[in-house]
């Protein structure tokens, strides 16, 4: 029985199985989930087996807040022989399409991580007998998804429709066998890009920022929205690991916080520094982007970022919401109709993008910009 594999932040599974479960629904498809707290994967059942083909097709996958990656799983192998884990693959595989691509995964926990070796062993070998068997493209299509910026980690070669392969690993003799479909999936495998923490930046949650702008955004839209010469805030600044990206892409930055700044960054002549509140400070004058990583809770935190954007003080944001709760898709949930309700009576066209980033923690990550 075919099943969807949702791949998300360990302790994170009930949440990214209640919206999974609630985003299916308008699609016709009603299921069932199995979880295990830190598993840092989801298996949702549809009761329909022969939805779950229809819903990865329908259902947009940057739709989705918390799940990271995602494929329909035909078979879950629970008892390979270490002398033949390849032909009961080949044998699921040559029931399926013939796939542009394969990726090898494993869930991204402490247990997880130590089947990566195993993974990078593996790989050669699987792709050598897909290949033979035709059931992988000779010349497997590549997306560079390596690199450290923004703008160097979009494929070329990929077409939207291809069918990717996907074996995931849960242990050196269990593997889920499925595919999912380029152009609605993520780049990367197991959703995570991997990024290089810039040492000029004065706090690791800079890759928090650089990260939002590779998940939430298409490479033209990068392209578009983020020139040389704009104007931006960051609210809740200091030392000021996000004014920085946005310095790095030559943007004037005015940086609200009361704490202290990164003495590089002011020494940069592109940054002025208002030690003032972050929920009580108005701009003299629009600027392109607002970005704020407040620690508050997330009604309030969402509440003066609508007013930003409702009085046209900025038109692009990037802000996080810290999810301290039990209940985190409800509360989410809650958040974006209230987004909604409000943009609509104010006449007020926008779009909105959300996702739990690899380097978010109790928090999501969500980008807003005026139509």
């Amino acid at each position: 029985m075919s099943f969807l594999v949702l791949f998300c932040r360990a302790g994170f599974e009930k949440d990214c199985l209640a919206e999974i479960t609630d985003k299916s629904f308008p699609f016709g498809v009603t299921g069932y989930g199995k979880v295990n707290s830190g598993d840092g994967l989801v298996r949702f059942y549809p009761h329909d087996p022969t939805a779950v083909e229809r819903l990865v097709k329908q259902l947009n996958f940057a739709d989705l807040v918390f799940a990271r990656q995602w494929f329909v799983a035909y078979a879950e192998l629970d008892d390979l022989s270490e002398q033949d884990r390849l032909g009961p693959i080949v044998e699921v595989f040559s029931t399926l399409k013939p796939m542009q691509t394969l990726v090898l995964e494993h869930p991204d926990t402490n247990e997880g991580k130590q089947l990566s070796k195993f993974c990078r062993k593996f790989s050669n070998p699987a792709r050598q007998v897909l290949r033979k068997q035709k059931l992988l493209a000779a010349k497997e299509k590549m997306s560079n998804t390596t690199g450290s910026h923004a703008d160097s980690v979009v494929g070329s070669h990929i077409q939207p429709g291809d069918i990717r392969g996907h074996l995931c690993f849960l242990s050196g003799t269990h593997v889920l066998v499925g595919q999912s479909i380029e152009g609605n999936t993520s780049l990367w495998e197991m959703g995570v890009p991997r990024l290089k923490f810039p040492s000029e930046a004065p706090s690791r949650s800079t890759l928090k920022l650089e990260e939002a702008w590779l998940q939430l955004m298409t490479a033209e839209e990068r392209m578009s929205f983020l020139k040389l010469g704009q104007t931006a805030v960051d609210l809740g600044a200091a030392p000021g690991g996000w004014t920085w990206q946005l310095v790095n892409k030559g943007m004037k930055v005015w940086s609200i916080d009361n704490g202290p700044m990164n003495q590089a960054l002011m020494d940069s002549g592109q940054v002025v520094h208002l030690r003032e509140d972050a929920f009580t400070y108005k701009p003299k004058r629009p600027v392109d982007w607002m970005v704020c990583d407040v620690v508050d809770q997330p009604s309030k935190v969402a509440d003066r970022m609508q007013r930003w954007l409702l009085e046209r003080w900025c038109r692009y944001a990037v802000f996080n919401l810290k999810l301290p709760m039990k209940q985190r898709w409800p509360e989410v949930k809650r958040i974006f109709e209230r987004f909604d309700a409000d943009f609509m009576a104010a006449g007020v066209q926008y779009e909105l993008r959300a996702k739990q980033l690899y380097h978010d923690r109790e928090e999501i990550t969500v980008f807003v910009r005026r139509l």
